[in-house]
């Protein structure tokens, strides 16, 4: 069942121009990943796809009665003042009927008829649960106070709110711009589940490697202007592109040199004959676009030279931090050694950023001393981003840096050469920084960190906006990187495959080491979550305190075998509320199953509860 028929899209901004005769179409159940450079007009699809954008140029047409949501990069919730408010904003019918009822149910003088009318179409439209939905989601996203100001949240805070308002309306068709973005990474991992479970049908754009793998059965390239489809994983897409591109460059080479042919054949005619064949001409004319073929962004191979590093690089001695009554960092100590790559984890809130201004020197410690080495040179890509100049050209932002960059060989690159390989040919480079991307910017901005040679690089969330090219090509970079390394990023992906050591932030302070990746703190988090859940219902039982003999009446036969039991009823509840527990996490059904789900864990609880207290009664009068 054809969901979405795209045919003769064209886009163009100014001069720019995105895709031109694009055709797109979107089926029942395909969960599809498009991908592309930055700049290559993704976000300009996903925003035509879902109506907040016009083409200039071919139609979008959705199935009719089609039921449709939308995540933006930057979330609007319009006049909406809380949090509450802004989950019940939107077009949706549901939401509309929702949004009526509240509104005439909290109205004191409201007209009974409006009132019973409000709820016959609440019964119509199954919405009664629809509140009790949005707290279960709101909860899984971390968002708990629904009476906050929107103007209060962070930009993570409205891409959590944004996120539940679009689950929760269950649409058939969800279009998704970077979903992932701002998210800590057990919010990920609970998003991947849902999705994955779910039968809605999704068209998205995330540079989040595993949850593509894990969520998406398609992807979708935007290169040059066309769209060019792939099943399958990341890895397949990655071998079929280098199939494709091979292929077009031999099929360019071969037109070259038939051009080149045609040009010399051309030339030798006499210039008073007439009788040249118009129709070669036409063909030798037709031969020069796919002589000149698709240019396509050279892969950034870059190896620059990092300064040189002495033996003293970094020691943090009993360093504490906090904000009035807020402890992000507690007694923690380090001495870095040469070539550490390490990564920093941890959720939104708990200090990394601020753990990263404290080892740049950006703001003081609150106790304890850090010692850097004379020779170390931070290099440090903050979350926030560079401030650029108004009227700022990109090639202007580079070399503010430096005019050119030593290259591992010895070799010097030119600014210009450097923003090349980075993907900014030499027409863009003469550009007003205010023409690119949102994630453009950041990729010209980290350039802008390397061109500085540092040999200790810290990078705070540089996966967030940049495409996967560039990101697969940055990794190939930081892979040959010589100097110290930190991340803190909530790609697992990126910090798989660069980080050998971890930095946990577990809050309140508290920052444990950890020697392995990310993939093993996981593997490990999940084994001692699996034996502790094994072992809970034996200590329950057994760790009791050893009750002291009273003068009570010693248990009577019946009350024997009673206690006896109490024992494995104990151990299968609590096998059960582990399980429960598990399904509620996973988030693979509807909120109908979670909210009896949870009903029932309730109940459990309850009865946990009350065994928990008859078995020590008893355990005081049995011998």
């Amino acid at each position: 069942m054809n969901y979405l028929s795209a045919t003769g899209l064209a886009k163009s901004y100014g001069t720019k121009v995105l895709f031109e005769d694009l055709t797109f179409g979107v089926s029942k159940g395909q969960k599809i990943a498009l991908v592309g450079r930055n700049g290559c007009g993704k976000s300009t699809l996903l925003r035509i796809f879902a109506g907040k954008d016009q083409p200039d140029a071919g139609e979008v047409s959705l199935r009719n009665g089609l039921r449709t949501a939308f995540l933006d990069q930057e979330p609007d919730f319009g006049a909406a003042t809380t949090v509450m408010d802004a989950l019940f904003s939107g077009d949706d019918p549901k939401l509309s009927v929702v949004r009526r009822f509240r509104q005439l149910s909290t109205d004191p003088q409201a007209d009974p008829q409006a009132l019973q009318d409000a709820m016959d179409a609440m019964e119509v439209h199954k919405a009664w649960d629809y509140e009790s939905r949005v707290r279960v989601v709101l909860g899984k996203l971390g968002i708990a106070d629904t009476d906050q100001a929107v103007a209060e949240l962070s930009g993570g805070q409205r891409k959590r709110v944004a996120l539940a308002r679009v689950i929760v309306q269950e649409p058939d068709f969800l279009v998704l711009d970077e979903p992932t973005n701002h998210l800590d990474t057990d919010t990920i991992e609970w998003l991947e589940n849902y999705f994955a479970a779910s039968t809605v049908t999704l068209v998205l754009v995330t540079h989040d490697r595993y949850f593509l793998d894990r969520v998406c059965n398609e992807i979708v390239e935007l290169d040059g202007g066309a769209a060019f489809r792939y099943e399958g994983d990341y890895e397949h897409f990655l071998t079929k592109k280098a199939e494709r591109e091979a292929a077009q460059d031999m099929d360019t080479a071969r037109a070259q040199n038939l051009l080149r042919k045609e040009l010399e054949w051309l030339r030798r005619q006499p210039k008073a004959r007439t009788t040249k064949s118009k129709a070669r001409i036409d063909a030798a004319e037709g031969l020069k676009d796919r002589a000149a073929g698709t240019r396509r962004e050279s892969d950034i191979q870059l190896n620059f030279k990092a300064q040189r590093l002495g033996k003293k690089i970094l020691e943090l001695e009993h360093i504490q931090k906090a904000y009035q009554d807020l402890v992000l960092i507690r007694d923690f100590s380090y001495v870095f050694k040469k070539g550490e790559r390490i990564g920093i984890v941890g959720p939104n809130g708990v200090g990394k950023s601020t753990f990263l201004n404290l080892i740049t020197g950006k703001m003081p410690p609150d106790a304890g001393d850090i010692e850097t080495g004379q020779t170390v040179a931070f290099g440090f890509y903050e979350q926030s981003g560079l401030n650029f100049k108004p009227g700022q050209l990109v090639i202007d932002v580079i070399t503010e840096a430096a005019e050119e960059i030593r290259m591992g060989t010895g070799e010097k690159l030119s600014a210009s050469v450097a923003l090349g390989l980075f993907g900014f040919p030499p027409p863009v480079q003469y550009n007003h920084v205010s023409e690119l991307s949102g994630g453009e910017k950041r990729r010209l901005y980290l350039l802008r960190v390397l061109m500085e040679q540092p040999n200790f690089l810290i990078l705070d969330e540089p996966t967030n906006d940049l495409d996967l090219i560039t990101l697969n090509t940055l990794e190939q970079f930081l892979l040959a990187y010589g100097g110290c390394l930190m991340i803190v990023s909530h790609d697992r992906y990126f910090l798989d495959k660069l980080c050998d050591h971890l930095f946990i932030f577990e809050g309140k302070g508290e920052i444990k080491p950890f020697p392995g990746t990310f993939r093993e703190y996981r593997a490990r988090k999940a084994a001692e979550a699996e034996k502790a859940r094994q072992t809970a219902p034996v200590k329950a039982a057994t760790s009791a305190p050893k009750p002291q003999k009273k003068d009570n009446p010693k248990l009577s036969y019946k009350e024997r075998k009673e206690y006896e039991a109490l024992e494995g009823e104990l151990e299968t509840l609590e096998e059960k509320k582990a399980a429960l527990i598990a399904q509620i996490n996973a988030g693979n059904s509807d909120y109908q199953n979670l909210q009896n789900w949870g009903q029932e864990l309730e109940a459990i609880n309850q009865q946990i509860n009350d065994k928990e207290d008859r078995w020590l009664e008893l355990a005081e009068r049995a011998e």
